[in-house]
């Protein structure tokens, strides 16, 4: 099939059901759906969480890993559009980026030198690589499942960005959970745990996003 005619039948098989972003914000919300539910199975809130809202670094985790997972959102759509315009929601991946620097400057600049090996290692660094990927599997599954309604140009960048989006979900949801407050800690292990969901992602799509 041509990629103009294929454009076409991604046109009607949008107007005949759902489109493709209503198809993949359902999938998020059901993938979403069984992330909580892994999360309340082998993790609970931490104490006294809405108290501690009011620290900039307990909301930059949320704001940077809500902020990834929308601006993935975003893209994971273009990327299974042929030939949509994808530069912005390229971009867009820039704000999660700033945020966690602007985080990291500040945690620099506030704090000594002899405190910075342990805001960067933290308490549970290992916990935080295995849990967050473990909690996003399920919005991952989701989500590559709507995304093969698409037919992407490269199915391994859009598992990717299919990764990127479950895994800011994922690390959203580990927050709620997490002790570990450092904008340090957050950019070496939250930031690993999304690097193996995206992987995950890039690997799968590239076998099930083919068409």
């Amino acid at each position: 099939m041509k990629t103009d005619e294929l454009i076409r039948a991604l046109a009607a098989d949008e107007r005949s059901g759902p489109g493709l972003g209503t198809s993949l914000a359902m999938a998020v919300l059901a993938g979403g759906a069984g992330a909580a539910a892994l999360f309340a199975l082998i993790l609970a809130p931490r104490p006294g969480l809405a108290g501690l809202l009011a620290d900039p670094r307990v909301l930059l985790k949320f704001a940077v890993a809500l902020s990834l997972a929308v601006a993935s959102a975003a893209l994971a759509v273009r990327m299974v559009r042929p030939a949509a315009a994808r530069t912005a929601a390229a971009w867009a991946l820039l704000v999660p980026a700033a945020l966690l620097a602007a985080g990291v400057a500040g945690e620099l600049m506030t704090t000594p030198g002899s405190s910075w090996r342990g805001r960067l290692f933290g308490h549970y660094a290992l916990y935080c690589v295995s849990l967050i990927p473990l909690i996003s599997a399920p919005v991952l599954a989701a989500v590559l499942l709507a995304l093969r309604r698409g037919a992407p140009d490269s199915p391994t960048l859009a598992g990717a960005a299919a990764g990127l989006l479950a895994g800011g979900v994922g690390a959203a949801l580990y927050a709620l959970h997490c002790i570990d407050d450092s904008p340090f800690f957050v950019l070496a292990w939250y930031g690993a745990a999304v690097a193996l969901v995206t992987a995950a992602g890039a690997f799968i799509g590239r076998r099930v996003l083919a068409w």
